[in-house]
């Protein structure tokens, strides 16, 4: 099973808010087991598809203070079930953002329908810890679209300044 829970960024303003989405694809390894006869998607996976989403926007806030990392799930609360075949919209919206430290606030929708919400706390791993080919390969496809858009100059994108 991969684990990125993510499928496309729609929006970001870095460091501030991003929309992303989730196409919840019927074949998904965790519906034999979750449950047998009505799969669901577990309430843990939909914690994590919101902290992969603030993950990304705070990374391309500032790139230099390092990767970040669900530190606490502050709360969390699941209102309806997210079933196979669905579209998740994962909302992310960066309420505190220190260099140590971020907090957000995010929830996930189906129909238009708030199904998920948590406050995510995050800490921020040194960039010199992870391997050195480290890509992330939906920020990427995000800022190659923009920069298809826009033009060159991705790097704006990330908090960093070309050299």
């Amino acid at each position: 099973m991969r684990f990125i829970l993510i499928d496309e960024i729609l929006e970001v303003n870095p460091g501030k808010h991003i929309r992303a989405i989730k196409h919840v694809a019927p074949d998904e390894d965790y519906f034999r087991d979750h449950f047998p006869g009505f799969p669901v998607v577990p309430g843990v996976l939909l914690t994590e598809m919101m902290a992969q989403t603030a993950g990304k926007c705070l990374e391309m806030e500032d790139a230099a203070r390092g990767r970040s990392m669900l530190g606490r799930i502050n709360s969390a609360n699941f209102r309806t079930w997210v079933r196979p075949g669905e579209l998740a919209t994962i909302v992310a919206e960066i309420r505190t953002s220190r260099p140590r430290f971020a907090i957000a606030h995010c929830y996930v929708e189906v129909n238009g329908q708030e199904v998920a919400s948590a406050d995510l706390l995050f800490t921020f791993i040194p960039a010199t810890q992870f391997a050195h080919d480290f890509r992330d390969e939906v920020v990427e496809r995000y800022l190659a679209a923009r920069t298809l858009q826009r033009g060159p100059n991705p790097a704006s994108m990330l908090g960093t300044q070309p050299s």
